[in-house]
């Protein structure tokens, strides 16, 4: 087996064990493991079929198994990372909603003990 295979192989089973312990302790939720299991999964996958890989090559003009898997897993990466940031963002706006909704009520609540303190 090639080394870099190997090292794919032996980087992406290392990949499935960390995301299932952060699962585990809960350091990370399971939504956002989902990709990263996928993605491992995937890399598993083709480190382990290099045919397949070569398959994949022949109608890109890539003649390289090697090249091939490293294009798929810079791909994969770059569809997780988005996915991750699509995620952020979508945080982020909630946030900025639940900022804006706690000011007007703090608001709400400094005039109603305004108007008690008057009455």
């Amino acid at each position: 087996m090639d080394r870099l295979f190997l090292v794919a192989s032996l980087s992406s089973v290392a990949l499935i064990f960390m995301v299932m312990y952060s699962l585990r302790r809960e350091h990370i939720r399971v939504e956002y493991s989902v990709s990263w299991l996928a993605a491992a999964s995937l890399m598993l996958f083709l480190s382990r079929w290099p045919t397949g890989l070569e398959l994949i090559g022949a109608p890109l003009g890539v003649r390289s198994p090697h090249a091939v898997l490293l294009s798929i897993l810079v791909g994969v990466l770059l569809l997780v990372l988005y996915r991750v940031s699509l995620l952020l963002s979508h945080l982020r706006d909630n946030n900025v909603a639940l900022a804006q909704k706690v000011a007007i009520l703090e608001y709400r609540i400094g005039e109603l003990a305004a108007n008690a303190d008057r009455r």
